[in-house]
């Protein structure tokens, strides 16, 4: 059957690595985020613009035959993705990278891996239990 349990605990390695769980929370903060500065633009980059644009409802606003442009919304709009991505970058991206460069330089050590050897010592540690378990001999010298 698909869902015997080597099936669920992979699920649940894949669920509870890092990666997963960091994106989940990246996706509720940049969500919550969102709206705090949609808010801000509405509540104040929009009425600002209205007054420095001459009054309109959403802020500047101008008529040409029969059509009405929002030019303040748009620059509303720009000037919250301008700021979205400005926090965006001095907050994630600019860390990342100077983490990034200490690594390359030595600075900070990345992940170990083990060597050929211990890697090699480990697989006959686990063939040694595994044979002990079936209750098998080996039919080579033990050169331990």
């Amino acid at each position: 059957m698909w869902l015997d349990g080597r099936v669920l605990k992979g699920f649940k390695d894949f669920l509870f690595r890092g990666n997963v769980v960091e994106l989940a929370v990246a996706v509720v903060i940049g969500s919550a985020f969102t709206a705090l500065v949609n808010t801000f633009a509405g509540s104040f980059l929009t009425p600002l613009i209205g007054v420095l644009g001459g009054g309109g409802k959403l802020g500047g606003t101008f008529e040409l035959n029969g059509q009405t442009f929002t030019w303040g919304e748009f620059v509303s709009q720009l000037i919250t993705f301008v700021l979205t991505a400005a926090v965006l970058y001095f907050l994630v991206v600019l860390p990342l990278h100077r983490l990034l460069e200490r690594r390359v330089e030595g600075e900070e050590p990345g992940p170990v891996a083990p060597t050929e050897t211990e890697l090699l010592i480990e697989i006959r540690d686990l063939l040694r239990a595994q044979q002990a378990a079936t209750g098998t001999n080996s039919n080579g010298p033990d050169r331990s």
